[in-house]
C-alpha cells in the first residue's frame, strides 16, 4: 500500500447535526480536507421557503456558525473545505462567510459551484414533458425548488483554480469526497474503479457518526455517545481507504459499523448510480486492521449514465399533526376511539360548511408497538400518545381540525393528560418529484474572485453491465422451524429511505451464518412481515464481499419524506423490526446460543 494518503473528515450528516464535529476534526484529526453535508430533498423545500421570506436566506446557516470559530486554524493548517451548505442561495452563504473571515483578518479564496438550481427552467421543463421517474406523472405547475444532483467536476475545477473553501448547492453527498480525491490524485473521468472507490469513501462518511457507532445494531457496546467521534478516511492512490476517528473520542469503528453504512440507502449494490460513475459495491471487502481502524477495498465502477437525476419539491395542500397523551387502563382502546371520533366529527363539520373532506388521515398509538402493525398492539399499556395526521386542500379546514382536537380533553374518553406542543400547526404539505435530464442540459460554472470558470462536461462511454446476482434465482431448501433464533443473533442491520422506498441492509456476523439468513429472508417473507406498510414489491440483492443482503421495499413509506403520514416516514426502524425476525438454524448452532 502506498505511503501517500489524503485524509478527509466529515463534520455534518444533515442540516441540524451537532456543533461539536467540526471542532473535533479540525483540532484532533490532522485533515487535508473537511467536508460538510447538509442537504436532503426536504431541506431544499425548507430553504426555498426561507428565501421567499428573506432573500438573504436559503442556505444552511449552521455552516457559518460551525466553521467561523475554526477559520484561523483551517487557514493556518491549509485544510480545504468543501460543502453543499449553499442550498439554493450559495451567494448569501459566501457573503456571510466572507463577512466573518474579514472580521478575523483572513483572506480566503471562496468558490461557488453553480448549475444545480434549475428552477428557472420550469416552463421549459413542462414544455419538454418531463415525467416523474416512477409514477410517470407530469411536473406540477409550480415548484418550491428544482435541483440537479451534480457530481465532482465543479469541485475539481474550483480546486484547480486555487479555492480554499468550496460552497455548492445540490450535489450527490459522496461527491464532496470524490472531487478532492480526483483532484489530488489526478484520477481521470474514465478511471471508473477509482471513482467508485472514492465515491464509496464519501458514502461511508457522508452521514457523519453513523459509521462510528451511531445508529448501530450493537448500540449497547458503544461508549461515549456524548462525545462520539466523527469519521475521517485515509484514501490511498489505488482507491483503498481506512476509516477511523480521533483518539480520545467516543464511539467505535468496526467491521459492523462500517458494513452497516455501506448498505445504507444504496438500493442495488451492483448498480448504485451516481453522476460520475455507476458503482458496484457487491464485492467490497471490509477488514478490521487495528483499534478503530477499518480497511475498505474492492469497489468496481462502470461508465455513468447520460442523465442527471433531478428533484423538485412542490406544495400539494396542507397538513397538520396533533398529539394527545392518554393514560390509565385501556389507554390503547381510548386512543383508537378518540382518533376515529376526531376525524369523523371534523368530516361532519366540513360537510356542514361546504368544505371538501380530508385528503388523507392517519393515526398511530405511540407506545402500543404500532410500528409493527395491528397484530402486535400492546393492549395492556397504560400510557400512550395518540398521533393524528390530516391533510386537506384548504388551510381553513385544518384550522377546524386543530381546534377540534382540544375538545378531546373534556368531551371524550377519560384519561387525556396533555397535548404535546399545544394545538397543532397547519403547514404546507410538501411532495417530491424526481426526474431525469440529459447532462448536456445542465451548465455548470465555478465563481471565484469575480471570475467565472466553465466546467467542461465529459462524454461517458456506454457499456452493458452484467448482473452477478443470478444465483438469487436458485431455489434454496428451507430448514425445519424446530430451532429458531432472532435475526439479531446472526446479523447486523441498517435501514433508511430512497424516496417512497425503504432500504434494509443485513450483514451476517459470521460467514457461516449467511446461508441461514439468505435461506429464510426471501422477498415473499419480507412482503408478509411488512404487509402493514408495504404497497409494492420487494427486491433482494447479495453482497458476497461482506456476506450481506440488501432489500428494497417499494412504496413502503406512505409517500416518503414530508409527504408521508407514517410514524416512520424514512423507514429508520424497519431494520430494528426485522432484527426480531425468527431464523431457522441447525440444532448445533441453536445450542451455541443457549450456552
Amino acid at each position: 500500500m502506498s505511503s501517500k494518503k489524503i485524509r478527509v473528515g466529515c463534520a455534518s450528516g444533515f442540516w441540524g447535526d451537532t456543533s461539536i464535529a467540526a471542532k473535533q476534526l479540525v483540532e484532533k484529526a490532522s485533515l487535508n480536507y473537511l467536508v460538510f453535508d447538509f442537504l436532503a430533498e426536504v431541506t431544499m423545500s425548507i430553504l426555498s421557503k426561507a428565501k421567499l421570506r428573506n432573500p438573504k436566506l436559503g442556505y444552511a446557516t449552521d455552516f457559518i456558525d460551525h466553521i467561523t470559530p475554526l477559520l484561523k486554524k483551517i487557514k493556518n493548517e491549509n485544510i480545504k473545505v468543501v460543502t453543499n451548505a449553499g442550498g439554493i442561495n450559495p451567494y448569501s452563504c459566501k457573503a456571510a462567510l466572507d463577512f466573518e473571515a474579514k472580521k478575523l483578518g483572513l483572506k480566503l479564496n471562496i468558490a461557488i459551484v453553480e448549475g444545480d438550481d434549475i428552477s428557472n427552467k420550469l416552463p421549459a421543463l413542462k414544455k419538454q414533458g418531463v415525467r416523474e421517474m416512477e409514477k410517470q406523472s407530469f411536473l406540477p405547475d409550480s415548484c418550491l425548488s428544482i435541483n440537479a444532483y451534480l457530481g465532482a467536476p465543479g469541485i475539481i475545477k474550483a480546486l484547480s483554480e486555487g479555492a480554499d473553501i468550496i460552497i455548492a448547492g445540490r450535489l450527490v453527498d459522496s461527491a464532496l469526497v470524490l472531487g478532492p480525491l480526483m483532484y489530488e490524485y489526478d484520477w481521470k473521468h474514465s478511471d471508473y474503479d477509482l471513482l467508485s472507490a472514492g465515491s464509496l469513501a464519501g458514502h461511508i462518511i457522508e452521514c457523519g457518526a453513523q459509521c462510528t457507532g451511531g445508529n448501530y445494531t450493537d448500540w449497547k457496546k458503544v461508549k461515549g455517545f456524548e462525545n462520539i467521534g466523527f469519521p475521517f478516511v485515509d484514501v490511498f492512490p489505488n482507491g483503498d481507504f481506512i476509516v477511523s476517528k480521533s483518539i480520545g473520542t467516543g464511539g467505535m469503528v468496526t467491521f459492523g459499523t462500517v458494513a452497516e453504512q455501506l448498505v445504507y440507502e444504496i438500493g442495488n449494490p451492483e448498480e448504485y448510480i451516481l453522476p460520475d460513475v455507476v458503482c458496484d459495491f457487491s464485492n467490497v471487502k471490509i477488514t478490521e486492521i487495528g483499534l478503530n481502524k477499518v480497511l475498505v477495498k474492492g469497489a468496481k465502477g462502470y461508465p455513468p449514465t447520460q442523465y442527471y437525476k433531478n428533484s423538485a419539491t412542490y406544495m400539494d395542500g396542507y397538513r397538520s399533526i396533533g398529539t394527545l397523551v392518554i393514560g390509565g387502563k385501556d389507554a390503547l382502546q381510548k386512543g383508537e376511539i378518540i382518533g376515529s371520533a376526531i376525524i369523523k366529527r371534523c368530516s361532519a363539520i366540513f360537510k356542514e360548511n361546504k368544505l371538501k373532506d380530508f385528503s388523507n388521515t392517519s393515526f398511530d398509538i405511540i407506545g402500543s408497538n404500532s410500528i409493527y402493525g395491528p397484530e402486535m398492539d400492546n393492549k395492556k399499556t397504560k400510557e400512550v400518545v395518540l398521533r393524528i395526521v390530516a391533510t386537506h386542500t384548504q388551510k381553513e379546514a385544518l384550522s377546524i381540525f386543530s381546534k377540534e382536537l382540544a375538545q378531546a380533553v373534556t368531551g371524550m374518553p377519560a384519561g387525556v393528560i396533555n397535548y404535546l406542543g399545544g394545538r397543532p400547526k397547519v403547514s404546507p404539505s410538501i411532495h417530491l418529484f424526481s426526474f431525469l435530464l440529459p447532462k448536456d442540459q445542465i451548465k455548470i460554472t465555478v465563481r471565484m474572485d469575480n471570475k467565472i470558470f466553465q466546467v467542461t462536461p465529459y462524454e461517458p462511454r456506454t457499456t452493458k453491465r452484467k448482473s452477478h446476482n443470478s444465483h438469487l434465482k436458485k431455489k434454496i431448501s428451507p430448514l425445519e422451524k424446530d430451532h429458531l433464533v432472532p435475526l439479531i443473533k446472526l446479523a447486523y442491520a441498517r435501514s433508511g429511505d430512497k424516496g417512497d422506498h425503504a432500504n434494509i441492509g443485513v450483514i451476517a456476523r459470521r460467514k457461516d451464518y449467511f446461508d441461514f439468513i439468505n435461506r429464510e429472508l426471501s422477498p415473499s417473507k419480507l412482503s408478509k412481515f411488512f404487509s402493514h406498510v408495504l404497497k409494492g414489491d420487494v427486491q433482494k440483492w447479495e453482497l458476497p464481499g461482506i456476506n450481506g443482503l440488501n432489500f428494497l421495499l417499494k412504496n413502503a413509506l406512505g409517500g416518503g419524506g414530508m409527504a408521508s403520514l407514517n410514524l416512520d416516514p424514512q423507514g429508520k426502524a424497519y431494520a430494528q423490526q426485522l432484527l426480531e425476525y425468527p431464523i431457522p438454524v441447525t440444532k448445533e448452532l441453536f445450542e451455541t446460543f443457549k450456552s
